[in-house]
């Protein structure tokens, strides 16, 4: 029973109350008690004053008849009281006392045979005596016995008042307040046990109300609110718990909406995961690593990391990762059968003693990188082979000059010329790839404003109209009659439209045609520049941007081409926000497509129109 908190309340409650009645109760008789005695003692006090007073008016010692008369009436003052008038001789006399037996010796009766001897000599001497005799046993026999002196008109003392009071009345008092208190700490303590029991049941019902739904969440219940009673700790209590299962809650459901995106990352991302303990079963495997490896939904299960590898003429082995080193963290490449080159990067996962507990292999297709780096290393071959031929060139006719050749007037101009065209070739080379250098490292300045798209392509058709009548072609422009404002540099976007119309040209045989529309499509402006050319096969349109890449690499450059006009080209448009496309067919011509963002321009013009690619 004591196991409860509500019966230790109830039992710390009734022992408090107890002991406070104890306490209270002896406290309160002794000061009854002692008030009554001081009460008593003040009485017999007055009355001896008076007896005394009296007294010096007759002669008590020689007239016992007379101290009688006045003493009886003194008597009905003082119910209880007994009084004896002790004559100071060597016998200590009783000259009289309302106590007959007393005085059966007819007034010659010894005061110490009957009274207390010490408290006569003590009246003797000068002294008031005062005595309680308390009878334990029974204290309604107890009486209080006080003697005064009696001084004669010298200022002797010639005898003693002894005064005797019955206290019978003063204990039945204490016995019947001892009777209240009692009665009233039994009533206390009833009621103690009462209210205590429903005081620590407002306590313990809170709390084990707490207990019950606190053991419901430990069973994984969390949905549990404690109603809130009151505004004191154990309300308190209740809004921490409610708040605690709140917090609980939203931490839960953002471990699981983390483990969800966990979850989603691992399964989405574009990279190969395999996870493994370091036994070498395997515990997890995302989609995206199945497809690199060529493994079925039900393969991680049944076969463990290196039956999963073995195909790769065992260039992972968890043994070996496990101790490649000291933190077991590094990478390996693997080439698959199909070309795909994948590189595996591995690190180690712990658990929460720091034990190892296993392996992490993340793998990265890395064949396009792979091109990339092939592309690179053919675009520096590439810049090397363009800048030789020039070079050479220059080098031999030089030689050649200074070999007396120079004396040759018309020969050395000859040759000079050649030295000239090489160098501009050379410069042209150098200055597309500083443009293109630029641009990759975002480094170019731009002029941008709102300039009319129309008017450039107007200006360039202008500048390039003479090379086209020389080789008797036909432009035909389709421009719309509204300015097409857009935000741009200007020089960068005509040296765009320059690239591909001069393309046009160059690659479209005399008595061809070049057709250039400008169009308006909702937010965006359409610049089609189409010809009627050789056009490109259809496995070198893919690469088409690529620098340096040329789809007759002798025809383009014998006319002059660099091989970086397209890509610079790509670069500025998208710069611009915009995109370039390439359509085309061998022998039928090709077609540029450029889409660029108009901007607003009047109410009447195009209405809020936004870049987009």
């Amino acid at each position: 029973m004591f196991k409860s908190i509500r019966w230790k309340f109830i039992t710390i409650y009734f022992l408090l109350v107890f002991m406070a009645m104890v306490i209270i109760g002896v406290f309160l008789m002794q000061q009854f008690e002692q008030y009554h005695l001081g009460v008593v003692s003040n009485n017999l006090s007055s009355l001896a004053n008076t007896v005394t007073t009296t007294l010096k008016t007759i002669d008590w010692q020689n007239n016992p008849a007379e101290v009688e008369k006045n003493i009886r009436s003194y008597e009905q003052m003082g119910t209880g009281i007994g009084i004896t008038i002790i004559k100071n001789d060597a016998n200590c006399t009783i000259v009289f006392s309302t106590n007959a037996s007393y005085m059966e010796n007819n007034g010659d009766a010894n005061a110490t045979r009957f009274l207390d001897s010490e408290l006569i000599l003590s009246a003797f001497n000068g002294e008031i005596g005062e005595r309680d005799s308390i009878d334990q046993e029974d204290k309604l026999n107890s009486s209080k016995h006080m003697v005064f002196p009696i001084h004669d008109n010298n200022n002797r003392i010639g005898g003693a008042i002894y005064l005797k009071s019955n206290l019978e009345d003063i204990y039945k008092t204490l016995e019947e307040s001892r009777s209240i208190i009692l009665k009233a700490t039994f009533l206390a303590l009833f009621v103690t046990i009462i209210l205590g029991f429903f005081i620590a049941k407002s306590i313990t019902g809170p709390i084990n109300d707490v207990t019950i739904k606190a053991e419901r969440m430990a069973k994984g219940d969390f949905e549990q609110v404690v109603e809130v009673r009151s505004d004191d700790e154990i309300g308190q209590l209740a809004s921490m718990f409610n708040y605690l299962t709140a917090r609980l809650n939203a931490v839960l459901q953002e471990m699981s909406n983390e483990k969800k995106k966990m979850d989603t990352i691992i399964t989405y991302m574009a990279d190969g995961l395999v996870a493994a303990t370091r036994e070498g079963k395997v515990i997890h495997v995302n989609p995206k690593a199945m497809e690199m490896l060529k493994i079925d939904d039900h393969t991680p299960i049944e076969k463990d990391f290196n039956e999963i590898f073995a195909s790769y003429s065992g260039q992972l082995k968890i043994e070996e990762l496990l101790s490649d080193s000291e933190d077991s963290t590094g990478n390996r490449m693997i080439n698959t059968d199909n070309g795909v080159i994948l590189q595996a990067n591995y690190a180690p996962f712990m658990d929460q003693n720091g034990a190892l507990e296993g392996i992490i292999l993340v793998l990265q297709d890395i064949t396009n990188h792979q091109k990339l780096e092939n592309m690179r290393k053919e675009f520096v071959a590439n810049v090397s082979h363009e800048l030789k031929t020039p070079l050479t060139t220059i080098k031999s006719y030089t030689e050649t000059l200074l070999d007396g050749v120079i004396d040759n007037k018309e020969l050395a101009v000859s040759f000079l010329q050649v030295v000239d065209s090489e160098s501009e070739r050379m410069t042209r080379l150098v200055r597309d790839l500083l443009q293109l250098s630029n641009l990759d490292f975002h480094q170019s300045k731009w002029n941008k404003k709102v300039v009319d798209l129309k008017q450039i392509v107007e200006k360039t058709i202008l500048k390039l109209e003479v090379s086209a009548k020389n080789k008797n072609q036909q432009i035909h422009s389709k421009l719309t009659e509204k300015a097409v404002n857009i935000y741009a540099d200007e020089d960068r976007i005509e040296q765009v439209v320059l690239n591909l119309l001069s393309n046009s040209i160059k690659y479209t045989p005399e008595g061809g045609a070049v057709y250039i529309d400008v169009e308006l499509n909702e937010h965006i402006v359409l610049l089609k520049i189409k010809d009627n050319g050789i056009g490109i096969p259809k496995e070198d349109i893919p690469r088409i941007f690529e620098r340096f890449y040329r789809v007759d690499k002798a025809r383009s450059r014998e006319l002059g081409g660099t091989g970086l006009g397209l890509s610079i080209a790509q670069q500025i448009i998208e710069a611009h926000e915009g995109t370039i496309e390439i359509f085309s067919e061998e022998g039928k011509g090709t077609e540029a497509v450029i889409k660029l963002p108009i901007i607003e321009t009047e109410a009447k013009m195009c209405n809020s129109i936004l870049i987009s690619l």
